[in-house]
């Protein structure tokens, strides 16, 4: 059995797969996985046991980089389109069934090499704010507000799904005729389908949308982490009482400039001491004081076992792996889902949710005070005990189950 999984976005659009992929060598699977060429990427692929096929730019210089114009938007897209045609097509030639994720127009672009050649696919979202629902409105796209005043969530979906079409559907639709397929004329329906696939956990995440939408909830795909803590910081844990954790991943944070020593400052304060995580925002120590240690690539689902609370940013992944170790949390949320993950701690009592992207002293200080409280500890690790653990494996067998069954006709 072979299986493509295919993506385009930041780290917590890349290590679900890798999760997945482990899960589905264990049942015998070959796995390839079409995503971003960064090297971190190419090894963590690689360290799961996948093939990894790179797919457009590097998802790191695109992040990091200067912000691109709302107005550049569909022309990108347009690249991306094309990269997965191009990429994808070759991969999966010969294979059984293939995972689209990631974003909107490179799912879609997934998606269509499936149909073309006649592969099984489905569509994973590893948020549910991209699936509609009555419950919530839809985020808006860079450039395309939605009408002010507007509060009916859905007319809000029905303009996302305008807004979306009107810009990549052009793109979509230019490649899928140069493959010989037919237009779409709606490409959120065409990507999510009828049966999505939802790898969040449901004690984090419930599934709260269109009961005519044939949600799967398959459970975070967590990629199992073996590694030891470099030897270092485990002397640095051993000597003294827990430390604060503070990382913000694949976020840039271009508004909070300051971050790194508001966030020392503020752990301090509460007479923590702090570990900082580098990321993409290359986070580093303010001074040389004993009490701040700096991390980069390290085992998180080891480390957070061993923290008094995780400041983060709200990504999917880090919340799920700070949840399922027990550790209070202060999310920072910088864009896309993390307001909504911030929102889901608060309302589970296992952290706090900070108000807005950019912290202060005092901001920070507030949301330390309610992590630390023995309360959100007791609660946080009451959470850890309901995370299931099994997400990667139940997908693993229901995507060979849908490899298993009558292959759809490849389109004349």
């Amino acid at each position: 059995m072979r299986v493509v999984l295919s993506t385009y976005g930041s780290r917590g659009d890349v290590e679900p797969l890798a999760g997945l992929a482990v899960r589905l060598r264990e049942l015998g699977a070959e796995v390839r996985v079409c995503a971003p060429p960064d090297e971190e990427f190419a090894e963590l692929l690689a360290g799961a046991g996948a093939s990894p096929v790179p797919v457009g730019r590097p998802a790191r210089a695109l992040t990091t980089g200067a912000p691109p114009r709302p107005a550049s938007l569909p022309q990108r897209s347009a690249e991306l389109i094309a990269a997965q045609f191009d990429a994808v097509t070759a991969a999966a030639e010969g294979c059984d069934v293939l995972v689209a994720t990631g974003m909107m127009p490179a799912a879609a672009g997934a998606l269509s090499v499936a149909e073309k050649l006649g592969i099984p696919s489905v569509s994973v979202t590893f948020q549910q704010i991209t699936l509609p629902s009555p419950h919530r409105p839809p985020l808006a796209y860079p450039g395309r507000p939605f009408p002010p005043g507007e509060t009916d969530n859905r007319v809000l979906w029905d303009l996302d799904a305008r807004s979306i079409h009107a810009l990549f559907g052009e793109a979509l639709n230019t490649n899928r005729a140069a493959a010989g397929l037919p237009p779409v004329d709606d490409v959120r329906a065409y990507v999510i389908g009828d049966r999505p696939w939802l790898a969040t956990d449901p004690v984090l995440d419930p599934w709260q949308g269109m009961p005519d939408l044939g949600v799967v909830q398959t459970g975070a795909w967590i990629r199992p982490d073996e590694r030891p803590l470099p030897d270092e910081l485990t002397a640095f844990l051993d000597a003294g009482a827990p430390p604060v954790y503070v990382g913000f991943g694949s976020m840039p944070l271009r508004a909070a400039t300051d971050a790194a020593r508001v966030a020392v400052e503020a752990v301090r304060a509460q007479g923590r001491r702090v570990i900082v995580a580098r990321g993409w925002a290359d986070l580093a120590p303010i001074d040389g004081r004993d009490d701040c240690f700096a991390v980069g690539e390290v085992n998180q689902q080891a480390l957070f076992g061993r923290v008094a609370a995780v400041v983060h940013h709200g990504g999917a992944g880090t919340t799920t792996t700070a949840a399922r170790a027990g550790a209070p949390q202060v999310v920072v949320p910088q864009a896309a889902d993390q307001p909504y993950w911030a929102g889901r701690v608060a309302e589970l009592g296992i952290g706090a949710a900070h108000d807005g992207p950019v912290p202060t002293f005092e901001s920070l200080s507030a949301a330390l005070e309610t992590a630390l409280l023995p309360g959100t500890r007791a609660r946080a690790r009451a959470v850890a005990g309901a995370v299931r653990a099994d997400g990667a494996a139940v997908a693993a067998r229901l995507l060979l189950d849908t490899a298993g069954r009558e292959r759809p006709p490849v389109p004349a």
